[in-house]
């Protein structure tokens, strides 16, 4: 039953990769795992609890005379359940705020500003924008928005790939830094293995050079001119909302968004609650706002629609990795993993290197989520080489950055990635050729900076 489970997980997962052949949709498969191997735990329990390699069952048998599906169903599950609803609560009210923002076009404020008309000036102001927003709001929120300009903007496909690249690992590079711009970086945070200034603190300058190298390598060898377009006005966007209306709803939102980390900070609760909280009154204050506009408007710009157009199944694809990942390192498998990787690989940096490269493969999620279930959090009072997995400890602080920005090295590597990919149906095969190298290049500038700032600092 052990090793049963490692095989679901990774058939599983081998249908998650190549969900563009077998036409199956990754939320669909991720349930399935998440549910499969939990029945397999809960059936097998006492015949894989019985190789002592899971460090919650022994800890919990030498004072607790429960049988073992108990401690499986009502002590394993429930406290995973916990962690992992926190996570897609959040998700949801950050999904729904920035999805209302939309409805009101609030970003337009923002892309209509653009006016370069060189192309090589543009791809700088296009990073730089996708930098900073993804950090704000969220790396896949970000790429969408900003591909949808480039349409308007580009009518090379050529070059609409390569700005689309760009905004990809621009994208992953700004949301590594932030602790809501990436949910990679929202797991470790809400988990307790980072806090909110030290992430912004730490890898801002790594994360900054590897979005800075990757630019400067499109701008050389890849951008190739073109006459750009003006951006056209959107006109159903002016029949429902004003540019005051647009203003308004994006400096709202965006604070909506900024102001969990210090709720948490002051408060000391989950992130979610803060998260909700926000949520909450937006949609009061867009509620009394409607009362006066029509009917037609109403059902366009309310919450409710907002909540309408959020990306369900990608909440469930996270609901089902989650489980999945719970469900092995309850077992066990992950101890097992974390002590194999000790003795063969030992050093942290290499070991988070090569969950940032392995991340452009297997989607980030699961990764961090087994790195989590991995190592636990040492406390202040650890030593030696156990200070690296302290709250703020070397090894998540760099695990944040590899994670985050690794999944740029393939097209299907991030949630960024795939939402350019479909929304541009940029070829896989052209992005190994094309950007790899580059995302490679400045994975590794950034991961050398973030090295050398430990240091010296």
């Amino acid at each position: 039953m052990f090793f049963l489970m490692v095989v679901v997980f990774v058939v599983g997962y081998g249908f998650i990769v190549f969900e563009h052949i077998n036409h199956i949709n990754k939320a669909a498969t991720a349930l399935f795992i998440g549910t499969v191997l939990w029945a397999i735990y809960a059936l097998g329990g006492e015949q894989i609890l019985s190789n002592g390699s899971s460090v919650a069952w022994a800890n919990f048998s030498k004072t607790h005379l429960e049988d073992v599906t108990y401690f499986i169903t009502h002590h394993q599950l429930f406290h995973h359940l916990s962690e992992i609803s926190s996570i897609l609560f959040f998700l949801v009210g950050a999904m729904t705020i920035v999805e209302l923002v939309d409805k009101y076009q609030g970003f337009r404020v923002i892309t209509n500003k653009i006016e370069s008309t060189n192309i090589k000036q543009l791809l700088w102001v296009i990073s730089l924008l996708t930098f900073f927003m993804s950090a704000v709001l969220d790396n896949l929120t970000t790429t969408i928005v900003l591909i949808t300009v480039l349409r308007k903007l580009l009518t090379k496909q050529e070059n609409r790939w390569i700005f689309a690249s760009v905004v990809v690992i621009s994208a992953n590079a700004g949301g590594a830094w932030s602790p809501i711009g990436d949910v990679t970086t929202i797991m470790l945070w809400i988990g307790g293995q980072v806090t909110a200034p030290h992430i912004v603190g730490s890898l801002i300058l790594p994360s900054l050079v590897n979005m800075l190298v990757a630019t400067a390598l499109f701008s050389v060898f890849t951008v190739k001119g073109q006459t750009l377009k003006p951006v056209l006005p959107d006109d159903e966007t002016r029949e429902f909302t004003t540019h005051q209306e647009r203003v308004f709803m994006l400096v709202v939102g965006t604070l909506a968004l900024i102001s969990v980390p210090v709720f948490k900070t002051l408060t000391h609760l989950p992130p979610f609650l803060g998260m909700l909280l926000g949520l909450s009154v937006l949609w009061i204050m867009t509620d009394r706002y409607l009362k006066k506009r029509s009917a037609e408007d109403r059902r366009k710009l309310t919450v409710t629609a907002a909540l309408k157009a959020v990306d369900i199944p990608t909440v469930l694809f996270f609901l089902g990795v989650l489980s999945a990942v719970a469900a092995l390192q309850s077992a066990g498998h992950l101890d097992v993993l974390s002590k194999w990787l000790d003795n063969k690989v030992h050093n942290m940096y290499a070991i988070n290197i090569l969950i940032g490269i392995i991340s452009s493969i297997v989607d980030n999620v699961p990764l961090v989520a087994a790195s989590m279930g991995m190592y636990p959090i040492q406390g202040p009072e650890a030593i030696g080489m156990a200070q690296n997995f302290i709250q703020d400890g070397y090894f998540w602080t760099f695990l944040t950055y590899c994670a985050g920005t690794g999944g740029s090295l393939l097209i299907i590597g991030s949630a960024a990635g795939v939402a350019a990919m479909g929304l541009e149906q940029i070829n896989f095969l052209w992005y190994l050729r094309r950007v790899t190298w580059i995302a490679l290049l400045s994975y590794f500038a950034g991961a050398i900076v973030y090295y050398l700032q430990v240091q010296i600092f």
